[in-house]
This record gives C-alpha cells, structure tokens and sequence, in this order.
C-alpha cells in the first residue's frame, strides 16, 4: 500500500505535466497512448516471459513516447491529442490481442489482477521496484528542475523548443512506466485530478499544482482502498473500477464549476 501511494504521485504530477506542455486541459499520460504502452509491455513481459514487468513497460512506452515525439514536429497540440487518443486506442487493441492468446489460465488470472490495480504486487519482482523506483526519481526531478519553465511555457512568456519537450516527454514517460508497471492502470487520476486542481487553485505556478494534484490523488486511493477493503458487500471489487466509480461526483463537480466560471 505503501509503494502504491508513492507511485500514485507519478500519474498527477505527469499529467498536469502534459496539459502544462501542451496548454490544453486534455492533456493526460494516457491520451498520448503512453498508459496503454505501459499496459501492452506488462502483458507481453507476463505473457511471454521474456522480462520483467518494469522492463516490458519501460520498452513499450519509450518507443510509443519517441513516435509522440516525431508527430509533434508535424501536427497541432489539438491534432497531436486526437492522434494520441487513436493511437492509444490501437496500442490498446495489441494488448487485448496479447492477453487473449495467454498461453495458461494463470498467467490470464496474474495479468487480470495486476490490471484491477496491483496492490498485491502480482507478478513483481525485487529488481521490478528497484527500477521502478529509479524511473520515478528521475522523472520526479526532472519535474521539480522544469517547473518555472513549464509555468512561464504555460503562460505563454517563453516557448519551449522541441529538444525541450522531447526531454521532458521522456522525463514523463519515466514517471507513468514507475506507476503503471509496479501498479497497474489507475484511471482518472493524471486526467481529473490535475483538472480538479486547476479548478481549486487558479495559480499557473505548476508547483503548487504538483502539491495539491498529488494529495488529491492520495486521498483519493486511500478511499477506494478503504471501500474495497471493508465496504465491498462481500464481492470483489477491483481498485481502477472502485476509483473510477467514486470519482465520478468529482469529474460532475468539474463540468459545474468549469461551466459557472
């Protein structure tokens, strides 16, 4: 539980991240397909057994990172968006193809239970968490070392160069493989959360968005941990579906708030 609180600070702070990099609200680590190339490396590492979960991710979203990276140099922030929720619909559609071939039940079962959202570690080995946590230290300071020129990139007062937003996609994408790979998908988090953020504080300094994003993301574990553990009426509830379900007062809470201002 614990490693799954320091990897749920990876999908808020890489997803208010994107919507800094890319001044959209939309902006979200799983609309540019990097969540499903996390996803579809972890199905292939447990499928095959050819590595590691950590390590089948980290290969999965890089190469999906470096595509994002070439379509920025030929479309618009609006394009790039479309193209990343088409893209990840397709990295997705390779998963399930991947998953649907599992060669035993068990591995099917392992691969399940990792995907609900992995608080019991299925599947993870020693050398998965110590990577994991290499990933989110890099991305973690590479977000810390940006922030003022995210801010001043947000409010138009500087552009960053390609260069630039090829490092810091790559800085991002180390901290979704950190989460995902360890934790498996947990929805809404680096997409709400960052937005109910902006709506609670409308400072642009990223820093404090860094701050509150993550404790909402926080609190917000904890309380579907809390109900899937002692309010499931006897039946089993998988965390990402718990989440999502909660969440959902907060996203109405989102488009009432966001309609009013």
């Amino acid at each position: 539980m614990l490693l799954s609180l320091l990897y749920v600070l990876a999908l808020p702070i890489g997803g208010i991240q994107m919507q800094y990099l890319w001044r959209n609200q939309l902006g979200d680590v799983y609309s540019l397909g990097l969540g499903s190339a996390a996803c579809l490396g972890a199905a292939a590492a447990t499928m095959s057994g050819w590595c590691s979960l950590t390590v089948g991710s980290f290969i999965c979203t890089l190469i999906c990172t470096l595509i994002c990276f070439f379509v920025t140099l030929k479309v618009n922030t609006q394009q790039l968006i479309t193209f990343g929720i088409l893209f990840g619909t397709f990295i997705g559609s390779l998963g399930t193809i991947v998953v649907t071939n599992a060669p035993t039940g068990d591995l099917l079962k392992q691969y399940y239970l990792w995907g609900a959202a992995n608080f019991r570690l299925e599947g993870v080995t020693a050398g998965d968490i110590l990577f994991s946590l290499a990933l989110f230290g890099i991305g973690l300071a590479a977000a810390l070392s940006q922030a003022g020129r995210l801010t001043r990139h947000f409010k138009e007062e500087t552009e960053i160069p390609n260069s630039g937003k090829a490092l810091l996609l790559l800085a991002i994408m180390c901290l979704v493989t950190s989460a995902v790979s360890i934790c498996g998908p947990i929805g809404f988090i680096s997409l709400g959360v960052p937005n109910l953020s902006r709506l609670v504080c409308k400072s642009t300094d990223i820093r404090k968005h860094y701050l509150i994003s993550s404790a909402m993301g926080v609190g917000l574990l904890l309380v579907t941990y809390l109900v899937v553990q002692y309010v499931n009426f006897g039946i089993y509830l998988p965390v990402s579906a718990t989440m999502a379900i909660l969440a959902l007062p907060l996203m109405a809470l989102i488009f009432v708030k966001g309609k009013e201002s």
